[in-house]
C-alpha cells in the first residue's frame, strides 16, 4: 500500500490516464473506445453508472472516468468457462475478493447450486423457470417471497417485474433505494407532495448559488463537476458542506476543455468549503435559518422582508410553528452538533441571503442517518422561506446513485404503493393487486432470518455486499429455501447460496438486445425526471444470456401462465411494454412517440410547477427538533473509551459494490481498501501513528459484537471525532436495527465506534 496526498485538480490528465489504463486492460481496446463514444448519446446506451443527467450539447463525449470504467467492466468479452465451476467450490469462491469474483468475466449460462458438491452446475432455462415457479406456487403465502431490484434495471424490466409480483400476490419489494435515497423520497413527499427533486439540469445554468451537502461528485457522479464548473466560472457561489475534504469539490480540470487541459489549469469549484461533523448538517441548516430569521425580523421592523412573504402566504403552511422552534434552538446546541462556529454559519447564511436563486443538492451523506428525513425537511424549509422552489435556477436536488433507481420507483417498485397506482393496475389488468404494505430491505432481511420469508429473487445487484450487518445478511440469505439471482457477473451474493440457488445470466445495458421482432431499446429516468431511450451497441458472444424482460417473462409464465398478460408476447417487442406503462402511469402518455425526440422527454414535476400534492394542497414547513445527540446516550453508555462517529464511503475505483481496482486517487490511497481515515490529532491522542493496524468495534445496544480487524490508520483532513472507511468492507459494523426514522435506511454515515490496537503487526507506509 502507498499513501501520498493528492494535490492536483480532479479530472484533467489524471482522469484521462486512468480511463486509458482501464481500457488497456480490456481485450478489445478499439471496440471499447467505440462503445464509450456511444455512451449517453442519442441512439446509444445509457451509462450503467450514475443517474446524473445530460445537457443537450451535440459534439461532446458524454462519459466520465468512472462511467468509462463501468462500461469497460460490463462490455468485457471475457466469459466464465464451464470448467470454472467444475474447478472451484462455492466455499473457495467465498474466500476470494469481490474484485476477483467480478473480474472473472460475464456469466453466460444458467446455473444451479448443488449443495452436496458445493458447486454451481449448468441448468436449462426451462428447468430453472419450472423450479422457481414450483417453489413460488407451493409457498403458504405470496408474502413468503422477497423480490429485490437493483437501480440498474430498466423501466421496462421494472414494470414487468412489479406487475408479475403483484399478480402473484405481494408487495414485498426490497429495493436498492431503501438503502440510499429512501429518506429523500419520504421527506419530500410529505413536505412538497412529490418524492423527487424539483430541478432540471438547465437550472444549474441559472443558479446564483448552489449549496452542496454530503456528497462527493468527483468519485460518485463525476459528470456533475461539469455542471458545477460551468456555474463557478460564470460567477455562481458554490458552498460545500462535507466532513472530508474531497478534491473534486475543491478544484476540477474539465477533460473536454482544451484550454484547461493544455494550461494544466482548473476551475475552483467551492467558493466556501465547510467541514461539519457527521450528522451535523441539520444543525447547520437550522443555524442558517436562525440567522436569517433574526435578520428578517430586523428588516420587517424597517418595512421590508428577507423572506418571500408572497410565496409563503400563497404556497406554504406551518410557518409560525417552525419559526418558534428555530428561535428556541440554542446556539450552543447548534454549534456543538454541527461542529461549525456561529460565525461560519453566519457566513454561509449571508451567501444564501444574497442569492436570488438557490439550488440545494445532497446525496447519501445526508440520507444515511437516523434523522435524515428531518434533515431533508429542514433543507426544504429553508428553500420555502425564500421561495426557492419552482423558479429558474432554484430548487431541491437529491442526486441519485444508480442510473435508474429513480425510474424503478416510478415504475412501481415500491413496498408501499399508493392507492391511485393500484387502482390503475386494477382497472387496466382486471385483477386485484395486494394493498397491504410489503417489506423493504431491512424488513426483508429480518423476515428471512425469522424463517418467515423463504424465497429471495434478486433482479440485479449484490444484496449481501450492499446490505448492513453483513453476517446477519449472509445468514438471512443462506436460510432461504431458494435464492435466485439475475446477474451479469459473479458477485458476493452468489457465493452465499440458499438451500437451493439459481443464477440467471442477463444482458447488460451495453449489449445489443435482439428479440423476436428485432433489436430492442429500453428506457431509464435520470435524477432530473428525464426519460430517455437506451440501446446496447456491443455485439458479442452472449451464450445463453437473456434480457431482463425476457427472464421476468419466463418466470411469470411458468408461475402464472398468461395472466394477467401474455408475458412472452410482450417481450417480442418492448413497445408493447411501453404501451402498458403509458396507459397506467401518469406522465408517460404517448411514450413510444416521445422517445423519438433526441434526449427523451421530461416527466414534469408537480412541486416544480408549484402544485403541492399534500393533504393541505400547500407546501408544508415541517417541525422537527434537532437530535439531542448524534450518538444517543444509550449507545455512549456502552463504552468508556473514546467514541468516534464513522461513515462508510466509496473509493475512486469503485461503483456501489463493484470494485474496478485499488486506486483511490483523489484521497492519495493506492493498493489497499482496509483503511481507516482519522483526524491526525485524534490519531495522536489515541497513541497511534500512521500505518498502525487497528480493530474497529461498533456500538449498538443488543449485546452482539460487530468488529472488523487489522485496518490501517491513515491521517485525513476531517473534524476531530469523525472517521471514515470503505463500503462494503465496513458493512459488518452497521447494526441491522440501526435505521433512519421513517425511512428504515441503514445509518451507514453515523456508526458509533471505538478503536483499539490490532494484534497484527503494522506494516511500514
Amino acid at each position: 500500500m502507498s499513501y501520498k496526498k493528492y494535490t492536483g485538480a480532479a479530472g484533467g490528465w489524471g482522469a484521462l490516464a486512468s480511463t486509458a489504463k482501464h481500457l488497456l486492460k480490456s481485450e478489445n481496446i478499439a471496440k471499447n473506445i467505440k462503445n464509450l463514444l456511444k455512451t449517453n448519446q442519442d441512439k446509444g446506451f445509457d451509462c450503467p453508472g450514475c443517474a446524473w443527467g445530460e445537457k443537450d450539447e451535440p459534439g461532446r463525449f458524454r462519459f466520465c472516468e468512472n462511467g468509462a470504467k463501468a462500461v469497460n467492466w460490463e462490455a468485457t468479452s471475457k466469459r466464465i468457462p464451464a470448467s470454472f465451476f467444475d474447478t472451484h467450490s462455492v466455499r473457495w469462491l467465498d474466500e476470494q475478493s469481490d474484485y476477483f469474483l467480478e473480474d472473472q468475466g460475464r456469466l453466460h449460462q444458467p446455473l444451479s447450486y448443488h449443495a452436496e458438491l458445493d458447486k454451481y452446475q449448468p441448468i436449462s432455462w426451462s428447468q430453472a423457470f419450472d423450479l422457481i415457479a414450483n417453489q413460488l406456487n407451493t409457498l403458504a403465502s405470496p408474502n413468503q417471497a422477497e423480490f429485490y431490484t437493483s437501480g440498474r434495471t430498466s423501466n421496462e424490466a421494472a414494470y414487468l417485474y412489479q406487475l408479475f409480483v403483484r399478480a402473484y400476490g405481494t408487495n414485498n419489494f426490497p429495493d436498492c433505494s431503501n438503502m440510499c435515497h429512501e429518506a429523500s423520497g419520504y421527506a419530500l413527499k410529505q413536505a412538497i407532495g412529490i418524492g423527487k427533486g424539483t430541478v432540471t439540469i438547465k437550472d444549474f445554468e441559472y443558479a446564483d448559488a448552489i449549496f452542496v451537502f454530503g456528497q462527493n461528485p468527483g468519485t460518485n457522479h463525476p459528470r456533475m463537476l461539469d455542471s458545477l464548473s460551468h456555474a463557478s466560472r460564470r460567477g455562481a457561489s458554490i458552498v460545500t458542506f462535507n466532513p472530508l475534504k474531497e478534491r473534486g469539490l475543491e478544484r476540477f480540470t474539465n477533460p473536454q476543455s482544451a484550454k484547461e487541459m493544455l494550461a494544466g489549469d482548473g476551475t475552483t469549484i467551492s467558493s466556501q468549503y465547510f467541514q461539519p461533523n457527521l450528522g451535523g448538517d441539520m444543525a447547520v441548516v437550522r443555524g442558517m435559518v436562525k440567522v436569517l430569521e433574526q435578520r428578517n425580523a430586523s428588516a420587517t421592523q424597517k418595512g421590508s422582508s428577507l423572506f418571500d412573504e408572497k410565496f409563503i402566504t400563497e404556497h406554504t403552511q406551518g410557518l409560525e410553528e417552525y419559526l418558534d422552534l428555530v428561535r428556541n434552538t440554542s446556539w450552543q446546541h447548534i454549534e456543538q452538533q454541527s461542529g461549525l462556529s456561529q460565525a461560519e454559519i453566519e457566513q454561509a447564511a449571508t451567501i444564501y441571503q444574497q442569492a436570488n436563486s438557490v439550488i440545494v443538492t445532497w446525496a447519501m451523506g445526508i440520507t444515511q442517518h437516523k434523522h435524515s428525513v428531518a434533515t431533508i425537511q429542514e433543507i426544504t424549509n429553508l428553500q420555502l422561506l425564500f421561495g426557492h422552489i419552482g423558479k429558474p435556477g432554484a430548487g431541491l436536488c437529491p442526486v441519485r446513485g444508480h442510473s435508474n433507481v429513480q425510474g424503478d420507483r416510478t415504475m412501481g417498485i415500491n413496498e408501499k404503493p399508493d392507492d391511485k397506482f393500484l387502482d390503475s393496475l386494477t382497472s387496466h389488468f382486471n385483477f386485484k393487486p395486494p394493498r397491504a404494505p410489503g417489506h423493504n430491505t431491512v424488513q426483508a432481511i429480518s423476515a428471512m432470518l425469522a424463517g418467515e420469508s423463504k424465497v429471495f429473487i434478486g433482479l440485479g445487484g449484490n444484496f449481501v455486499a450492499a446490505t448492513p450487518d453483513t453476517e446477519l445478511s449472509r445468514k438471512a440469505m443462506a436460510s432461504c429455501d431458494l435464492t435466485v439471482h439475475i446477474a451479469t457477473k459473479l458477485n458476493r451474493t452468489h457465493v452465499t447460496p440458499g438451500k437451493q440457488s439459481i443464477i440467471l445470466p442477463c444482458l447488460g445495458r451495453t449489449d445489443v438486445d435482439v428479440q423476436a421482432k428485432g433489436p430492442q431499446q429500453v428506457t431509464v429516468e435520470d435524477s432530473f425526471s428525464m426519460v430517455h431511450a437506451s440501446a446496447g451497441v456491443v455485439e458479442g458472444h452472449i451464450g445463453d444470456m437473456r434480457s431482463e424482460p425476457a427472464i421476468i417473462a419466463g418466470i411469470a409464465t411458468a408461475t402464472l401462465g398468461n395472466q394477467p398478460v401474455n408475458w412472452l408476447e410482450l417481450t417480442q417487442d418492448y413497445d408493447g411494454i411501453r404501451e402498458l406503462i403509458a396507459n397506467t402511469i401518469p406522465g408517460f402518455k404517448n411514450m413510444n412517440a416521445k422517445l423519438q425526440q433526441p434526449g427523451g422527454f421530461y416527466l414534469g414535476n408537480s412541486a416544480g410547477e408549484r402544485n403541492w400534492n399534500t393533504p393541505s394542497k400547500k407546501a408544508e414547513l415541517k417541525v422537527n427538533a434537532l437530535p439531542e445527540n448524534i450518538v444517543p446516550q444509550s449507545v455512549r453508555a456502552l463504552s468508556q473509551d473514546k467514541i468516534f462517529v464513522l461513515q462508510t464511503l466509496r473509493s475512486h475505483d469503485q461503483y456501489n459494490t463493484t470494485i474496478y481496482g485499488f486506486e483511490d486517487r483523489y484521497r492519495g490511497i493506492s493498493g489497499e481498501r482496509e483503511v481507516l481515515l482519522l483526524n491526525p490529532e485524534d490519531m495522536t491522542d489515541l497513541g497511534f501513528e500512521a500505518g498502525d493496524l487497528v480493530d474497529i468495534t461498533s456500538l449498538w445496544p443488543d449485546e452482539v459484537e460487530r468488529k472488523v480487524t487489522a485496518f490501517k490508520l491513515l491521517p485525513y483532513d476531517m473534524p476531530k471525532g469523525n472517521a471514515a472507511t470503505y463500503f462494503p468492507e465496513a458493512n459488518p459494523l452497521v447494526a441491522l436495527d440501526s435505521v433512519g426514522d421513517n425511512s428504515d435506511t441503514p445509518t451507514s454515515k453515523s456508526i458509533a465506534i471505538v478503536i483499539s490496537a490490532s494484534l497484527k503487526q503494522p506494516s511500514i507506509l
